[in-house]
């Protein structure tokens, strides 16, 4: 049998490629990947491994990557009705609730957040944020977020670190850490991932995604989604050793009468944030550049700029309502 448009000298060609690619596999290790769903959302984790580690290691890691995800998200889901986050919106209104230590750290952070954006990132938002169905295209009515505004304050949750308890001195008061726990969890598999002799590395949750070193001596090319054309990018930016968030509109999301409802509360008004379409925000730490992306895109395009260019070793990329895209001083200088 002969096979169109092969010939000796095409063969001797792959025989020659093949054999260097396994040269190069053993000599100069192997790139490992896998995607995966956890969180609501897609995940990837990607790293190298030096030739002398085996195929086994790569799995094991892999393996203690999805474990962490699922594991953070079985803590701080808001959907799991068993979940911890589940167990204090039911009861810490009522009494102290004991949380983990991370879970702790992260409310803290939470309360960090809030205090450095006067409310612009707030986890109570969910006292509002829970009657939002968007598979459903369904929202509350003006009355009805009226009547539940005041139960948005991040002022109301309680945290005794002594006893590491959680409480709400207010009865209607729920938290979602939806703007925060997927920028933690990146973070800590990451950590794994170094903390097992990983140099280089990927992993990502939905818009969030941290990195280790470089890509064998190029900078890793994160993709910033495009906020109106689905399977578009709008920039790709190159980083190394650090983590970039991603928040947008287009996440979770109905269109009624015009009008976009989705994701992203402001926590003065109950409603849709919609003074930009999407934020990114750069920097060392996954955990805060979660939580930063979600303020500026709440806070808008000039009051979260100034925001970002105050605090050292972060950045921004906003996307107006026109598409255009906005950076912040130091991305302006490079």
């Amino acid at each position: 049998m002969t096979m169109v448009g092969f010939n000796i000298s095409m063969y001797k060609k792959l025989v020659l490629t093949f054999s260097l690619l396994l040269v190069c596999s053993t000599v100069c290790g192997q790139w490992y990947k896998e995607s995966f769903k956890v969180m609501g959302t897609q995940a990837h984790v990607e790293f190298w491994l030096a030739p002398e580690q085996s195929i086994q290691i790569a799995r094991v890691l892999i393996e203690a990557v999805k474990d962490e995800m699922h594991r953070i998200d079985k803590e701080m889901s808001p959907y799991k009705v068993n979940s911890l986050l589940s167990v204090i919106n039911r009861q810490a209104s009522i009494s102290p609730v004991k949380i983990s230590p991370e879970l702790f750290e992260l409310l803290k952070v939470s309360s960090e957040v809030s205090k450095l954006s006067d409310g612009a990132f707030d986890i109570t938002f969910a006292s509002v944020g829970y009657k939002y169905d968007y598979r459903a295209s369904k929202r509350p009515k003006k009355e009805t977020i009226a009547s539940a505004l005041s139960s948005i304050d991040y002022s109301a949750v309680i945290l005794d670190e002594k006893n590491l308890t959680v409480s709400f001195n207010q009865a209607a008061i729920k938290i979602d850490l939806g703007g925060i726990a997927k920028g933690f969890a990146v973070k800590q598999c990451l950590n794994i991932l170094a903390s097992n002799g990983v140099e280089h590395a990927l992993v990502s949750a939905g818009g969030d995604t941290a990195l280790i070193g470089d890509r064998l001596g190029r900078d890793w090319l994160v993709g910033i989604k495009h906020p109106r054309a689905e399977h578009k990018t709008a920039v790709q930016i190159p980083l190394n050793n650090e983590a970039i968030s991603t928040s947008g509109d287009y996440e979770r999301y109905f269109i009624e009468d015009g009008v976009r409802y989705h994701h992203i509360i402001n926590p003065k008004t109950g409603d849709s944030a919609r003074k930009v379409v999407s934020v990114s925000i750069i920097g060392k730490d996954a955990t805060y550049v979660d939580a930063l992306s979600t303020t500026v895109f709440v806070m808008g395009l000039s009051k979260g700029m100034a925001l970002i260019d105050k605090l050292s070793g972060y950045e921004a990329i906003i996307i107006d309502n026109q598409q255009t895209m906005h950076f912040s001083k130091g991305l302006q200088q490079n």
